[in-house]
């Protein structure tokens, strides 16, 4: 699959999108601003970039800028922004931006223009560098490892709401360490979404407000791990 650089000041958007991208094979880097992304872009070319508009130090359209003039915007980069006119939207395509993502991004849109960006042939040959250095796969690259329980937003959401630490670590005593990563993680995702379906009665919207996951991510990633929730549901009355 594909290497992705998110670039975005919101952490939550950047686990959030993480987590999604992630889940669909991908390889995610991350970077919270302008400094952390071109690190990334010099480390090894990414396949596409997400790049948030808005952000603190340099923002995404004068770091699209920098890129093209110096060669580096040989990838297709999708804009994201909440705030964005239509102006900077149409300067951002002028610029090479393939796409525009606007705030707040549902699943299906983020999955179908991720698909769309991929797919589309790489910036302009008047755009590109003739001299980069190929990318090497010895090159050091920061992968973003899944986020197991939904980061600090699942943290916050869960606020001081009563815990059950003994029952929680006799749960993750069960998973075996020697199995790949992606094993691990999905029994530990399906420990973890089992116990708050459990104690939230079977309530999606009251797991979805514990969780930090949309409906609609929530759903996709029950079903995702085998966890049938219409069967669990009579069940628990």
């Amino acid at each position: 699959m594909a290497r992705i650089l998110v670039v975005d000041d919101e952490i939550g958007i950047r686990e959030l999108l993480s987590e999604i991208l992630y889940d669909e094979g991908h390889t995610v880097e991350l970077a919270e601003n302008a400094a952390q992304a071109r690190e990334s872009r010099l480390r090894q070319r990414p396949d596409l970039v997400l790049l948030d508009i808005w952000m603190p130090d340099i923002d995404g359209v004068s770091l699209l800028k920098e890129w093209s003039s110096q060669g580096l915007l040989n990838m297709p980069v999708i804009m994201m922004s909440g705030h964005a006119t239509v102006d900077t939207a149409v300067e951002a395509t002028r610029i090479g931006a393939v796409d525009f993502l606007e705030k707040p991004i549902t699943l299906q849109k983020l999955l179908k223009t991720v698909a769309a960006g991929l797919a589309r042939p790489v910036i302009p040959a008047s755009m590109r560098s003739r001299t980069e250095r190929p990318a090497s796969p010895a090159d050091p690259v920061f992968t973003q490892p899944p986020a197991l329980a939904g980061g600090p937003a699942v943290a916050q959401s869960m606020g001081t709401a009563p815990a059950a630490p003994a029952t929680d670590d006799s749960h993750l005593g069960r998973i075996s360490l020697n199995q790949p990563l992606r094993e691990a993680r999905d029994e530990f995702e399906r420990i973890y979404f089992e116990y708050h379906l459990l104690h939230e009665n079977h309530s999606m919207t009251r797991v979805s407000e514990r969780t930090g996951l949309e409906r609609t991510h929530l759903y996709r990633k029950l079903k995702q791990l085998g966890i049938d929730t219409s069967r669990k549901k009579s069940s628990g009355g």
